[in-house]
């Protein structure tokens, strides 16, 4: 275990200066050169402040639910806070911590972990929990589990951690079927990548290839769009498609703000849904029942998504012991009219 003094002789400063970054004291004036410094050996070395130290090395619990304190790292697109998926799912883990009088300690989000200013300093106090919604680098990842005791996922794909969410494999299956039961042989896919900022390694683009492949169906490479989980790009790439004047008979969207966002481009280019392109989302946010047309979809548990994982937690803190826990929530297939 890594102390103070390490950290001091790493970053070339007193130990008084390091205190002063993980305490954000101002009082003194540091130049950001310092800070950096300070905050590479930090990260470098996976110091954990002994406040945190102590917690994590000792088996007490907090003696009522009310004294937890519980952090969330929230997934967003680069908007910021306007997923209603991830919203949803957040809803349900506030809904159901405050049955239980707590408060979420904080919500931070990718982007501003990923300077290591805010990621120290959000760590260095002592946390019981947190819920996380992004599978986040392995650096961060690994820096945050050495602080944190209990740590609950929602559809990361870490083995270490429970993880509570849906089988994206199988729903891509699903939806991809759903497409070619209804006749249609050219089916592109609409999504978006991960962490890996590779679309191979998105699970519902799996399940499109098992489904196409299964069906003896072909794969055209300018049918299938990454579109970064950003509407607007999709909006985008999907015109640029229609301009070429070679499009598939359906399409796959990853998530419904894809397909809804896909459903614009197709209306501003004057192609009718579901009458020349049919289009499947997924998840079955609300207002995916007011697009034009009403967009069929599979229905995800977002709010159950955010109460299992919260419960799951709330169990931890206070000393269930068992393997990481993956937990698999069932969809349901919604018809509308855009299929």
């Amino acid at each position: 275990m890594s102390t103070i003094r390490e950290v001091a002789k790493l970053a070339n400063v007193s130990i008084a200066t390091v205190s002063r970054v993980l305490n954000q004291d101002t009082k003194y004036k540091m130049t950001e050169e310092t800070k950096a410094r300070v905050l590479d050996a930090i990260t470098q070395l996976n110091y954990v402040p002994t406040k945190a130290q102590h917690r994590k090395s000792s088996n007490t619990f907090p003696t009522t639910e009310l004294t937890a304190k519980i952090g969330c790292i929230l997934r967003v697109t680069k908007k910021g806070y306007n997923d209603p998926y991830y919203m949803s799912i957040l809803a349900g883990v506030e809904k159901q911590l405050r049955t239980v009088g707590i408060d979420l300690a904080f919500i931070k989000s990718t982007a501003v972990l990923n300077d290591k200013n805010s990621l120290v300093t959000t760590f260095s106090d002592t946390l019981d929990g947190l819920i996380l919604m992004d599978p986040l680098n392995d650096d961060n990842y690994h820096f945050i589990k050495k602080r944190v005791p209990h740590i609950v996922g929602i559809d990361t794909l870490r083995d270490d951690i429970d993880d509570v969410g849906y089988d994206h494999l199988q729903n891509g299956i699903l939806a991809t079927n759903h497409l070619i039961k209804k006749g249609h042989k050219e089916i592109g896919f609409i999504g978006g990548s991960g962490e890996s900022q590779d679309l191979k390694d998105s699970k519902r683009y799996q399940g499109y290839l098992i489904a196409m492949h299964k069906a003896g169906l072909p794969i055209h490479n300018e049918w299938i769009i990454d579109c970064n989980w950003n509407e607007d790009e999709c909006v985008a790439k999907v015109d640029e498609l229609c301009k070429s004047n070679h499009y598939p008979t359906a399409f796959f969207a990853a998530s419904d703000l894809m397909a809804m966002a896909a459903m614009k481009s197709f209306y501003t280019n004057q192609i009718p849904v579901p009458k020349r392109v049919a289009v499947i989302g997924m998840s079955d946010i609300e207002m995916s029942q007011y697009s034009n047309p009403p967009l069929t979809t599979f229905h995800v548990p977002k709010e159950e998504i955010g109460t299992v994982a919260a419960n799951l937690l709330l169990s931890r803190i206070k000393g269930y012991q068992s393997l990481p826990q993956k937990i698999i929530l069932p969809t349901n297939y919604v018809e509308r009219f855009s299929t």
